[in-house]
């Protein structure tokens, strides 16, 4: 075996950081699916909603997508955005 010009990371480590980058992904496009679902029910309902509502809706998402990253790091002591455990 051959020394690189840069070390490389153990199969574990690279394997864990995997495992973590997939739930922590997992869970960032199950929870946007579900803020972006809210703010378009939320917003576009009440109001008969049109183009502009719905980029409202858009902005709502992203409001609850910061709550929950807020959320997030006040509940864990990791510094994640992540509800996930071990991220």
């Amino acid at each position: 075996m051959t020394d690189t010009p840069f070390p490389l990371p153990a199969t574990q480590t690279v394997i864990k950081g995997a495992r973590t980058y997939a739930r922590d992904l997992l869970e960032r496009v199950l929870t946007t699916f579900l803020q972006a679902g809210i703010a378009g029910i939320v917003v576009t309902q009440p109001l008969n909603g049109s183009m502009w509502y719905a980029a409202g809706a858009g902005g709502v998402g992203a409001a609850l997508a910061l709550l929950k990253g807020l959320v997030a790091r006040l509940r864990s002591v990791t510094n994640s955005a992540s509800l996930a455990k071990g991220v």
